[in-house]
């Protein structure tokens, strides 16, 4: 494959990424009608869902507190993780702007930042910076395991990919 070939395909893949985070975001639990009947912007037909704040408090609620169920402990905390994993993956491979740890950590947690905002927007889930903190560690995983590979893949002398 072509170089822009490859490109091009990680672009697609991205794309794609991107459309079925945002479902599983926003539409997950939610209706179509529920979702436009968020948008009349009426102060006094506003819910207020939770907010958090304060770090870990979230995290540690599902680790420790023993009446909630297993999967329910998982699909938040590990979920959460997970989610992000493909960002950090893909998107060094889409630019160069973005083989540094830092600049790959700041994007992910702009993603997760608007995600939370919206959510928080248009009552479609609560803002919770517990969730800035799991998906920016599913993004640097990402992140790490693209810079293992690149590193032995450089290694093996087959692919060259710099800037990890």
């Amino acid at each position: 494959m072509t170089k822009p070939l490859i490109k091009a395909v990680t672009l697609i893949i991205m794309i794609a990424y991107l459309y079925i985070l945002t479902n599983l975001v926003f539409i997950r639990n939610h209706t179509i009608e529920m979702i436009i009947s968020q948008f009349n912007w009426k102060i006094e037909n506003y819910q207020w869902l939770s907010v958090n704040f304060i770090p870990f408090k979230t995290i540690s609620y599902y680790l420790f507190v023993s009446d909630v169920p297993v999967f329910v402990r998982v699909e938040n905390v590990i979920g959460n993780i997970i989610a992000f994993v493909p960002f950090g993956f893909l998107l060094p491979l889409l630019s160069k702007k973005f083989s540094k740890l830092s600049s790959v950590t700041i994007a992910t947690f702009c993603l997760s930042l608007t995600y939370e905002i919206l959510q928080f927007l248009f009552s479609l889930g609560s803002f919770d910076v517990d969730d800035l903190l799991l998906n920016t560690i599913g993004g640097l995983v990402g992140y790490m395991t693209i810079a293992f590979v690149s590193r032995y893949i450089t290694k093996k002398g087959s692919i060259q990919w710099r800037g990890y």
